[in-house]
Protein backbone atom coordinates (compact mmCIF):
# COMPACT_ATOMS: atom_id res chain seq x y z
CA UNK A 1 0.00 0.00 0.00
CA UNK A 2 2.90 2.47 0.49
CA UNK A 3 4.40 1.82 -2.32
CA UNK A 4 0.87 2.46 -4.35
CA UNK A 5 0.39 5.62 -2.57
CA UNK A 6 3.83 6.71 -3.36
CA UNK A 7 3.42 6.02 -6.98
CA UNK A 8 0.30 8.40 -6.80
CA UNK A 9 2.05 11.22 -5.29
CA UNK A 10 4.87 11.13 -7.46
CA UNK A 11 2.54 11.26 -10.20
CA UNK A 12 0.80 13.71 -8.90
CA UNK A 13 3.19 16.45 -7.70
CA UNK A 14 5.14 15.73 -11.49
CA UNK A 15 2.21 16.61 -12.81
CA UNK A 16 1.86 20.03 -10.35
CA UNK A 17 6.05 20.58 -10.92
CA UNK A 18 4.66 20.66 -15.00
CA UNK A 19 1.97 22.81 -14.34
CA UNK A 20 3.47 25.03 -12.51
CA UNK A 21 6.63 25.71 -14.88
CA UNK A 22 7.40 29.35 -15.32
CA UNK A 23 4.57 30.30 -13.13
CA UNK A 24 4.37 32.87 -9.97
CA UNK A 25 3.77 31.37 -6.68
CA UNK A 26 0.78 33.46 -6.26
CA UNK A 27 -0.54 32.89 -9.43
CA UNK A 28 -4.88 31.59 -9.18
CA UNK A 29 -4.63 28.76 -11.62
CA UNK A 30 -1.26 27.40 -10.22
CA UNK A 31 -3.08 27.67 -6.16
CA UNK A 32 -6.08 25.95 -8.17
CA UNK A 33 -3.77 23.08 -9.79
CA UNK A 34 -2.41 22.96 -6.06
CA UNK A 35 -5.58 22.72 -4.32
CA UNK A 36 -6.58 19.97 -6.60
CA UNK A 37 -4.04 18.09 -6.27
CA UNK A 38 -3.62 18.19 -2.72
CA UNK A 39 -7.29 17.17 -2.47
CA UNK A 40 -6.76 14.10 -4.52
CA UNK A 41 -3.39 13.13 -2.13
CA UNK A 42 -5.45 13.46 0.77
CA UNK A 43 -8.81 11.17 -0.98
CA UNK A 44 -5.78 8.52 -2.04
CA UNK A 45 -5.05 8.21 1.21
CA UNK A 46 -9.01 8.47 2.67
CA UNK A 47 -9.59 5.38 0.53
CA UNK A 48 -6.41 3.10 1.18
CA UNK A 49 -8.34 3.77 5.31
CA UNK A 50 -11.33 2.33 4.21
CA UNK A 51 -10.12 -0.58 2.22
CA UNK A 52 -9.87 -3.89 3.95
CA UNK A 53 -6.14 -4.24 5.10
CA UNK A 54 -4.38 -4.41 9.10
CA UNK A 55 -2.42 -2.15 10.80
CA UNK A 56 -4.55 1.06 9.13
CA UNK A 57 -2.47 3.16 11.65
CA UNK A 58 0.63 2.86 9.05
CA UNK A 59 -1.17 5.82 7.34
CA UNK A 60 -2.13 8.03 9.64
CA UNK A 61 0.60 10.45 9.84
CA UNK A 62 0.60 10.61 6.31
CA UNK A 63 -3.32 11.50 6.15
CA UNK A 64 -2.87 13.86 8.99
CA UNK A 65 0.21 16.15 7.23
CA UNK A 66 -2.11 15.98 3.74
CA UNK A 67 -4.79 17.39 5.74
CA UNK A 68 -2.91 20.06 6.75
CA UNK A 69 -1.50 20.71 3.16
CA UNK A 70 -4.83 20.62 2.10
CA UNK A 71 -5.73 23.17 4.67
CA UNK A 72 -3.02 25.58 3.42
CA UNK A 73 -3.34 25.06 -0.43
CA UNK A 74 -7.58 26.11 0.40
CA UNK A 75 -6.83 29.41 2.36
CA UNK A 76 -3.96 30.34 -0.15
CA UNK A 77 -6.36 29.91 -3.09
CA UNK A 78 -9.46 31.34 -1.28
CA UNK A 79 -7.07 34.92 -0.35
CA UNK A 80 -5.66 34.74 -4.04
CA UNK A 81 -8.83 34.29 -6.23
CA UNK A 82 -9.18 36.88 -8.69
CA UNK A 83 -6.08 38.44 -7.89
CA UNK A 84 -3.10 39.21 -10.59
CA UNK A 85 -0.28 36.47 -10.64
CA UNK A 86 2.50 38.14 -8.16
CA UNK A 87 5.20 36.81 -6.25
CA UNK A 88 8.32 35.06 -6.99
CA UNK A 89 8.98 31.98 -9.78
CA UNK A 90 7.86 28.49 -8.17
CA UNK A 91 11.12 26.66 -7.51
CA UNK A 92 11.72 23.24 -9.31
CA UNK A 93 12.98 21.73 -6.20
CA UNK A 94 8.86 22.36 -4.29
CA UNK A 95 7.81 18.87 -5.46
CA UNK A 96 10.90 17.08 -4.96
CA UNK A 97 10.62 18.11 -1.20
CA UNK A 98 6.84 17.26 -1.14
CA UNK A 99 7.55 13.61 -1.96
CA UNK A 100 10.51 13.44 0.13
CA UNK A 101 8.40 14.56 3.26
CA UNK A 102 5.52 12.59 1.87
CA UNK A 103 7.71 9.28 1.80
CA UNK A 104 9.15 9.90 5.20
CA UNK A 105 5.55 9.80 6.69
CA UNK A 106 4.62 6.65 4.84
CA UNK A 107 7.45 4.73 6.15
CA UNK A 108 5.58 3.25 8.81
CA UNK A 109 3.39 1.68 5.90
CA UNK A 110 6.46 0.84 3.83
CA UNK A 111 7.98 -1.02 6.76
CA UNK A 112 4.53 -2.95 8.14
CA UNK A 113 2.87 -5.01 6.74
CA UNK A 114 -0.75 -5.70 6.57
CA UNK A 115 -0.27 -8.70 8.51
CA UNK A 116 -3.86 -9.84 10.65
CA UNK A 117 -2.60 -12.78 12.47
CA UNK A 118 -2.59 -15.88 10.85
CA UNK A 119 -5.06 -18.88 10.98
CA UNK A 120 -5.97 -20.88 14.05
CA UNK A 121 -7.28 -24.65 14.37
CA UNK A 122 -9.29 -23.96 17.34
CA UNK A 123 -13.32 -23.58 17.59
CA UNK A 124 -13.39 -20.90 20.34
CA UNK A 125 -13.29 -17.29 19.83
CA UNK A 126 -10.90 -15.69 21.25
CA UNK A 127 -11.56 -12.39 23.35
CA UNK A 128 -8.61 -10.12 25.23
CA UNK A 129 -8.57 -7.77 27.82
CA UNK A 130 -6.21 -6.44 30.44
CA UNK A 131 -5.03 -5.23 33.37
CA UNK A 132 -1.30 -3.84 35.80
CA UNK A 133 -0.22 -6.17 38.08
CA UNK A 134 1.59 -3.54 41.09
CA UNK A 135 4.00 -5.26 43.08
CA UNK A 136 4.25 -3.37 46.52
CA UNK A 137 7.32 -5.73 48.02
CA UNK A 138 9.82 -4.25 44.97
CA UNK A 139 11.02 -0.75 43.74
CA UNK A 140 11.47 -0.48 40.13
CA UNK A 141 14.89 0.10 39.71
CA UNK A 142 14.48 2.13 36.41
CA UNK A 143 12.30 4.54 38.13
CA UNK A 144 13.55 8.07 39.89
CA UNK A 145 10.58 8.34 42.42
CA UNK A 146 10.96 5.22 44.39
CA UNK A 147 7.54 3.87 43.04
CA UNK A 148 6.57 0.16 43.23
CA UNK A 149 7.25 -2.51 40.06
CA UNK A 150 4.48 -2.42 38.01
CA UNK A 151 3.86 -5.76 35.47
CA UNK A 152 1.08 -5.12 32.41
CA UNK A 153 -0.41 -8.29 32.08
CA UNK A 154 -2.73 -9.21 28.76
CA UNK A 155 -4.99 -11.77 28.60
CA UNK A 156 -6.04 -13.93 25.52
CA UNK A 157 -9.25 -16.61 26.11
CA UNK A 158 -11.92 -18.05 24.92
CA UNK A 159 -15.07 -15.94 24.62
CA UNK A 160 -17.70 -18.85 24.60
CA UNK A 161 -16.73 -20.74 27.37
CA UNK A 162 -19.37 -22.50 28.92
CA UNK A 163 -20.46 -22.56 32.97
CA UNK A 164 -17.87 -24.70 35.00
CA UNK A 165 -15.59 -24.67 31.68
CA UNK A 166 -11.80 -24.18 32.94
CA UNK A 167 -9.16 -23.95 30.96
CA UNK A 168 -4.98 -24.43 31.56
CA UNK A 169 -3.41 -21.05 32.20
CA UNK A 170 -0.15 -20.14 29.72
CA UNK A 171 2.37 -17.51 30.54
CA UNK A 172 4.69 -15.90 28.14
CA UNK A 173 7.28 -13.67 28.56
CA UNK A 174 8.57 -11.85 25.88
CA UNK A 175 12.75 -11.38 24.79
CA UNK A 176 14.85 -8.18 24.95
CA UNK A 177 13.32 -4.88 23.82
CA UNK A 178 10.34 -7.02 22.68
CA UNK A 179 6.72 -6.82 23.96
CA UNK A 180 3.95 -8.69 24.66
CA UNK A 181 2.03 -8.85 21.18
CA UNK A 182 5.49 -10.27 19.77
CA UNK A 183 3.63 -13.65 19.12
CA UNK A 184 0.18 -12.88 18.95
CA UNK A 185 -0.39 -15.52 16.52
CA UNK A 186 0.59 -18.15 19.45
CA UNK A 187 -1.93 -16.92 21.93
CA UNK A 188 -4.39 -16.51 19.39
CA UNK A 189 -3.71 -20.50 18.27
CA UNK A 190 -3.52 -21.38 22.21
CA UNK A 191 -6.62 -19.69 23.06
CA UNK A 192 -8.58 -20.82 20.34
CA UNK A 193 -8.26 -24.38 21.41
CA UNK A 194 -8.85 -23.56 25.04
CA UNK A 195 -6.20 -21.74 26.98
CA UNK A 196 -6.17 -18.87 29.01
CA UNK A 197 -3.21 -16.93 28.30
CA UNK A 198 -1.51 -14.08 30.00
CA UNK A 199 1.37 -12.39 28.09
CA UNK A 200 3.83 -10.00 30.45
CA UNK A 201 5.38 -7.13 29.64
CA UNK A 202 8.49 -6.39 31.31
CA UNK A 203 8.75 -2.57 31.67
CA UNK A 204 12.15 -0.74 30.30
CA UNK A 205 12.91 -4.29 29.29
CA UNK A 206 10.61 -4.11 27.12
CA UNK A 207 10.31 -1.63 23.85
CA UNK A 208 7.73 0.49 24.85
CA UNK A 209 4.36 -0.19 27.55
CA UNK A 210 2.22 1.73 29.48
CA UNK A 211 2.07 2.23 33.01
CA UNK A 212 -0.58 2.65 35.32
CA UNK A 213 -0.88 6.65 35.41
CA UNK A 214 -1.19 6.44 31.24
CA UNK A 215 2.29 7.05 31.04
CA UNK A 216 4.07 5.11 27.97
CA UNK A 217 7.05 3.57 29.48
CA UNK A 218 10.01 2.92 26.99
CA UNK A 219 13.00 0.85 27.29
CA UNK A 220 15.87 1.23 29.16
CA UNK A 221 18.48 2.76 26.72
CA UNK A 222 21.57 1.08 28.56
CA UNK A 223 19.44 -2.00 28.76
CA UNK A 224 19.12 -2.13 25.02
CA UNK A 225 22.81 -0.80 24.47
CA UNK A 226 24.14 -3.28 26.92
CA UNK A 227 21.71 -6.40 24.91
CA UNK A 228 22.57 -5.78 21.85
CA UNK A 229 26.55 -5.10 22.39
CA UNK A 230 26.65 -8.45 23.99
CA UNK A 231 24.05 -10.50 21.33
CA UNK A 232 26.69 -8.93 19.05
CA UNK A 233 29.57 -10.40 20.68
CA UNK A 234 30.88 -13.81 22.46
CA UNK A 235 29.19 -14.37 26.01
CA UNK A 236 31.63 -16.66 26.94
CA UNK A 237 34.72 -13.72 26.70
CA UNK A 238 34.58 -12.73 30.33
CA UNK A 239 32.28 -14.35 32.52
CA UNK A 240 33.46 -12.78 35.82
CA UNK A 241 32.12 -9.52 34.01
CA UNK A 242 28.84 -10.56 32.59
CA UNK A 243 27.76 -12.98 35.06
CA UNK A 244 26.59 -10.38 37.54
CA UNK A 245 25.27 -8.47 34.54
CA UNK A 246 22.76 -11.68 33.57
CA UNK A 247 21.89 -12.47 36.63
CA UNK A 248 20.29 -8.68 37.61
CA UNK A 249 18.40 -9.51 34.67
CA UNK A 250 17.14 -12.71 35.51
CA UNK A 251 16.03 -11.57 39.08
CA UNK A 252 13.95 -8.96 37.84
CA UNK A 253 12.23 -10.86 34.84
CA UNK A 254 11.85 -13.61 37.00
CA UNK A 255 10.53 -11.62 40.28
CA UNK A 256 7.89 -9.93 37.64
CA UNK A 257 6.77 -13.84 36.71
CA UNK A 258 6.48 -14.57 40.09
CA UNK A 259 4.26 -11.27 41.33
CA UNK A 260 1.92 -11.99 37.93
CA UNK A 261 1.65 -16.19 38.94
CA UNK A 262 0.85 -15.11 42.64
CA UNK A 263 -1.41 -12.39 42.14
CA UNK A 264 -3.29 -15.21 39.37
CA UNK A 265 -3.47 -18.08 41.99
CA UNK A 266 -4.81 -15.52 44.65
CA UNK A 267 -7.66 -13.83 43.08
CA UNK A 268 -8.70 -17.11 41.44
CA UNK A 269 -8.62 -18.41 45.04
CA UNK A 270 -10.34 -15.20 46.36
CA UNK A 271 -13.20 -14.66 43.56
CA UNK A 272 -11.59 -10.82 44.25
CA UNK A 273 -9.17 -8.64 42.82
CA UNK A 274 -6.73 -6.96 45.85
CA UNK A 275 -4.72 -3.44 46.21
CA UNK A 276 -2.26 -5.03 43.90
CA UNK A 277 -4.47 -4.66 41.11
CA UNK A 278 -5.10 -2.07 38.72
CA UNK A 279 -7.13 -2.26 36.21
CA UNK A 280 -7.08 0.46 33.53
CA UNK A 281 -9.94 -0.22 31.23
CA UNK A 282 -12.48 -0.74 33.93
CA UNK A 283 -12.71 -4.36 33.79
CA UNK A 284 -12.93 -5.80 37.09
CA UNK A 285 -15.46 -8.03 35.84
CA UNK A 286 -14.26 -9.14 32.73
CA UNK A 287 -10.75 -9.96 34.67
CA UNK A 288 -12.46 -12.19 37.22
CA UNK A 289 -14.66 -13.99 34.60
CA UNK A 290 -11.17 -14.99 32.64
CA UNK A 291 -9.89 -15.84 36.22
CA UNK A 292 -12.90 -18.01 37.17
CA UNK A 293 -12.65 -20.04 33.47
CA UNK A 294 -8.52 -20.31 34.78
CA UNK A 295 -7.39 -23.76 35.94
CA UNK A 296 -4.30 -22.57 38.17
CA UNK A 297 -3.54 -26.76 38.75
CA UNK A 298 -2.31 -26.43 35.01
CA UNK A 299 0.33 -23.92 34.47
CA UNK A 300 2.23 -23.73 31.48
CA UNK A 301 4.86 -21.27 31.05
CA UNK A 302 6.68 -19.98 27.94
CA UNK A 303 9.13 -17.29 26.59
CA UNK A 304 11.32 -15.49 23.67
CA UNK A 305 14.91 -15.05 23.90
CA UNK A 306 15.41 -13.80 27.70
CA UNK A 307 11.69 -14.52 28.16
CA UNK A 308 12.23 -18.15 27.22
CA UNK A 309 15.21 -18.28 29.68
CA UNK A 310 12.60 -16.33 32.33
CA UNK A 311 10.28 -19.57 32.13
CA UNK A 312 12.91 -22.05 32.51
CA UNK A 313 13.96 -20.44 35.71
CA UNK A 314 10.84 -20.11 37.05
CA UNK A 315 9.47 -23.39 35.84
CA UNK A 316 12.78 -24.91 38.37
CA UNK A 317 12.02 -23.14 41.27
CA UNK A 318 7.76 -23.14 41.43
CA UNK A 319 6.28 -26.34 42.41
CA UNK A 320 2.92 -25.57 40.68
CA UNK A 321 4.53 -25.41 37.24
CA UNK A 322 3.48 -28.35 34.80
CA UNK A 323 5.43 -27.27 31.93
CA UNK A 324 7.81 -24.93 29.76
CA UNK A 325 8.54 -23.93 26.29
CA UNK A 326 11.62 -22.23 25.53
CA UNK A 327 11.77 -20.15 22.33
CA UNK A 328 15.39 -19.90 21.48
CA UNK A 329 16.86 -18.31 24.54
CA UNK A 330 19.90 -18.89 26.32
CA UNK A 331 18.60 -20.65 29.74
CA UNK A 332 20.91 -17.75 31.89
CA UNK A 333 19.09 -18.87 34.99
CA UNK A 334 21.01 -22.16 34.68
CA UNK A 335 24.23 -20.06 35.31
CA UNK A 336 24.64 -20.35 39.02
CA UNK A 337 28.36 -18.57 39.54
CA UNK A 338 31.58 -18.55 37.93
CA UNK A 339 34.84 -20.36 38.75
CA UNK A 340 38.05 -20.76 37.41
CA UNK A 341 36.97 -18.07 34.55
CA UNK A 342 33.88 -20.33 33.81
CA UNK A 343 30.28 -20.43 34.20
CA UNK A 344 29.24 -22.80 36.66
CA UNK A 345 26.07 -25.05 35.42
CA UNK A 346 23.10 -26.04 37.18
CA UNK A 347 23.80 -30.23 37.24
CA UNK A 348 20.00 -30.55 39.24
CA UNK A 349 17.76 -32.73 36.96
CA UNK A 350 14.93 -30.24 35.42
CA UNK A 351 11.69 -31.50 37.69
CA UNK A 352 8.99 -30.75 34.38
CA UNK A 353 8.97 -31.50 30.71
CA UNK A 354 10.72 -28.64 28.45
CA UNK A 355 10.67 -28.00 25.00
CA UNK A 356 13.22 -25.78 23.68
CA UNK A 357 13.74 -24.35 20.19
CA UNK A 358 16.77 -23.39 18.57
CA UNK A 359 17.45 -21.80 15.27
CA UNK A 360 19.23 -23.17 12.10
CA UNK A 361 22.17 -21.35 12.82
CA UNK A 362 22.13 -22.23 16.33
CA UNK A 363 21.68 -25.62 16.29
CA UNK A 364 24.44 -26.21 13.24
CA UNK A 365 26.63 -24.06 15.88
CA UNK A 366 26.06 -26.77 18.61
CA UNK A 367 26.35 -29.54 16.23
CA UNK A 368 29.70 -28.21 14.89
CA UNK A 369 31.29 -27.55 18.49
CA UNK A 370 30.44 -30.72 20.73
CA UNK A 371 32.69 -29.98 23.06
CA UNK A 372 31.35 -26.63 24.19
CA UNK A 373 28.53 -28.35 25.05
CA UNK A 374 29.44 -28.68 28.65
CA UNK A 375 28.93 -24.78 28.94
CA UNK A 376 25.94 -23.89 27.35
CA UNK A 377 23.49 -24.72 29.78
CA UNK A 378 20.76 -25.22 27.56
CA UNK A 379 22.88 -28.31 26.80
CA UNK A 380 23.25 -29.43 29.69
CA UNK A 381 19.44 -29.11 31.05
CA UNK A 382 18.21 -30.94 28.34
CA UNK A 383 20.90 -34.00 29.54
CA UNK A 384 19.28 -33.38 32.71
CA UNK A 385 16.30 -32.91 32.63
CA UNK A 386 13.13 -35.68 33.46
CA UNK A 387 11.44 -34.84 29.96
CA UNK A 388 12.96 -32.79 27.60
CA UNK A 389 12.39 -32.26 23.30
CA UNK A 390 14.53 -30.02 20.66
CA UNK A 391 13.97 -28.76 17.46
CA UNK A 392 15.03 -26.32 14.93
CA UNK A 393 13.19 -25.32 12.11
CA UNK A 394 15.84 -24.79 8.93
CA UNK A 395 16.91 -22.32 7.45
CA UNK A 396 15.67 -19.39 10.68
CA UNK A 397 17.48 -16.80 12.84
CA UNK A 398 16.57 -15.70 15.98
CA UNK A 399 13.63 -13.58 15.25
CA UNK A 400 11.86 -16.39 13.20
CA UNK A 401 10.34 -17.67 16.40
CA UNK A 402 8.04 -14.45 16.94
CA UNK A 403 5.44 -12.50 14.87
CA UNK A 404 8.17 -9.60 13.88
CA UNK A 405 8.62 -10.60 10.23
CA UNK A 406 5.23 -11.16 9.69
CA UNK A 407 4.54 -7.65 10.97
CA UNK A 408 7.68 -6.27 9.35
CA UNK A 409 9.87 -7.97 6.82
CA UNK A 410 12.53 -5.13 7.22
CA UNK A 411 12.67 -5.37 11.27
CA UNK A 412 12.48 -9.04 11.12
CA UNK A 413 15.77 -8.95 8.55
CA UNK A 414 17.32 -6.47 10.99
CA UNK A 415 17.11 -8.18 13.88
CA UNK A 416 17.84 -11.94 12.16
CA UNK A 417 15.09 -13.35 9.87
CA UNK A 418 16.28 -16.28 7.95
CA UNK A 419 15.44 -17.25 4.55
CA UNK A 420 12.33 -19.70 5.20
CA UNK A 421 8.40 -18.53 4.91
CA UNK A 422 7.79 -16.22 8.34
CA UNK A 423 4.23 -17.61 8.27
CA UNK A 424 5.35 -21.31 7.38
CA UNK A 425 8.11 -21.21 10.23
CA UNK A 426 5.40 -19.90 12.61
CA UNK A 427 2.71 -22.11 11.87
CA UNK A 428 5.26 -25.19 12.54
CA UNK A 429 5.89 -23.47 16.28
CA UNK A 430 2.73 -22.81 17.10
CA UNK A 431 1.31 -26.52 16.34
CA UNK A 432 4.44 -27.77 18.18
CA UNK A 433 3.38 -25.55 20.73
CA UNK A 434 -0.12 -26.66 20.78
CA UNK A 435 0.26 -30.05 20.91
CA UNK A 436 3.10 -29.67 23.65
CA UNK A 437 0.67 -28.28 26.04
CA UNK A 438 -2.15 -30.47 24.87
CA UNK A 439 -0.10 -33.50 26.17
CA UNK A 440 1.79 -32.08 29.56
CA UNK A 441 -1.38 -29.78 30.23
CA UNK A 442 -4.80 -31.74 29.24
CA UNK A 443 -3.06 -34.80 28.87
CA UNK A 444 -4.16 -35.66 25.72
CA UNK A 445 -2.39 -38.49 23.74
CA UNK A 446 1.26 -38.19 23.46
CA UNK A 447 4.09 -36.16 22.13
CA UNK A 448 6.85 -36.33 20.10
CA UNK A 449 8.97 -33.77 17.64
CA UNK A 450 11.57 -34.66 14.85
CA UNK A 451 15.15 -32.67 15.68
CA UNK A 452 14.47 -30.80 12.26
CA UNK A 453 12.11 -29.51 11.16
Amino acid sequence: MGIVLFLIFAVLEIALAVRSRGKLKKDPIRLRDRLIVRVAEFAAVLIALLLPFGQKWRLIPALILLGVLLLIALIHFLRNRGKEASGKKVSAAAPVGNLLLLAFLLIPAFVFTGYKGLPVSGSHRVAQTSAIVIDASRTDPFEQDGSAREVPVHFYYPADAADGERFPLVVFSHGAFGYYESNTSTYLELASNGYVVAALDHPHHAFFTEDSAGKTVLVDMDFMQTATSLNNSNSYDDPEALYPIFRGWMDLRTADMNCVLDALKTAGETDALNESWFLPENNPDTVLAVLRHTDMTKIGLMGHSMGGATSVQVGRERDDISAVVDLDGTMLGEQLGVENGSYVINQEPYPIPVLEFANWEQYNDRKENPELGHLYPNEVLLSHAAESYYVTVRDTLHMDFTDLPLLSPTLGNLFGSGQRSSAETMSIVNGLVLDFFNYTLKGEGAFSVQEIC
